[in-house]
């Protein structure tokens, strides 16, 4: 029997990295090292889950991606071509878009519902006619569960939930194959993150999309999810399979994070030991030597203070930073 043709990667990043100079005074600044060194890959099809506490540079890895921030250092491909050029940006940006973290202050509240989700139609250029573009326009409303009515009224006029679908349909405007999801569920109620997720899925099988899902929660990135990677510190410390990781997490961040999630059965919940971790982030200006994550790990040693461990492949598919991975793995 032949093997099943593997899906070819649709993004790869490679070794990619976001400094911000920051202004210490006295004509001093320092780098601020928000992503340092990340590397993955996605599949046409599959969604990466993208997770870690605020600050470890996960809105910045997919800002960077889109070059809405010039990378420092590093590569983005994508569909096997190199982004380098100005042209290859634009190409890029085409096929490639973004959904906001916050509905309320990512839509202009001097346009209507039309013209927001329109605007990517009008930059692009994609209609031949007026007709074709509210056509088009609707179309899209339709796709995120919004009917004609809602096409010429305002922002502040929806609920939040509501909204998020106003910034979900503009994203959709320019017919993309990749999108970053910037935490598009936190800004809204529990009761309508579930339905804002379906959709989410929904529109993934109908429209053939690939997503980069960036969140902290990880019952979330656990069911939207097909593989995750966790950040910490600028720093990717692990990747595998969304139950792999769930199950069998093996990066000392990673067991303490999960440990954290709440469960359903009380049981299991009481059963659950958490794993507290002691100490603050530190900051990314004043980051520690060697692994980021040592002033906070049970495990460091005098190795951790003195080189970042590699982002080796452990077992297949299973990728994780850590130079005592052998002993407690």
């Amino acid at each position: 029997m032949s093997e099943a043709p593997k899906t070819p990667n649709l993004l790869e990043v490679k070794n990619l990295k976001q400094y911000f100079d920051i202004n210490m005074g006295f004509f001093r600044s320092k780098p601020l090292k928000a992503v340092d060194d990340v590397s993955f890959a996605i599949k046409k099809g599959e969604t990466l889950g993208l997770v870690g506490e605020s600050g470890c540079g996960k809105t910045t890895v997919g800002r960077t991606i889109l070059h809405l921030y010039k990378p420092t250092g590093g590569e983005v491909w994508y569909n096997g071509k190199k982004l380098e050029t100005k042209e290859d940006i634009q190409e890029f940006r085409k096929k490639a878009t973004m959904v906001f973290q916050d509905p309320y202050s990512s839509l202009n509240p001097r346009m209507t519902v039309s013209d927001i989700v329109g605007e990517p139609l009008d930059v692009h250029k994609l209609y031949s006619s007026k007709k074709e573009r509210e056509e088009r326009i609707l179309e899209l409303m339709g796709y995120v569960g919004l009917n004609s009515e809602h096409a010429s009224r305002y922002a502040h006029e929806f609920s939040g939930g509501q909204r998020q679908r106003i910034g979900i349909a503009r994203a959709l405007a320019v017919n993309p194959e990749f999108i970053v999801c910037d935490e598009p569920v936190s800004a809204l109620d529990v009761s309508i993150q579930a339905q804002v997720i379906n959709m989410f899925d929904e529109l993934q099988d109908k429209l053939g999309l690939t997503y980069l899902f960036i969140a902290h929660d990880l019952l979330v990135v656990r069911h939207i999810s097909d593989r995750i990677a966790v950040m910490y510190l600028g720093k990717m410390v692990e990747l595998a399979d969304a139950d792999e990781i769930y199950n069998h997490p093996l990066h000392p961040y990673s067991q303490s994070l999960l440990s954290a999630v709440p469960l359903p059965d009380p049981k299991a919940a009481r059963a659950n030991q958490r794993i507290a971790l002691t100490g603050d982030i530190p900051s990314p200006l004043n980051a520690p030597s060697g692994c980021p994550f040592r002033t906070r790990c049970r495990y460091a040693t005098e190795q951790c203070a003195q080189s970042m461990p590699p982002f080796e492949e452990v077992e297949p598919g299973h990728f994780v930073a850590c130079h005592r991975i052998k002993e407690i793995g």
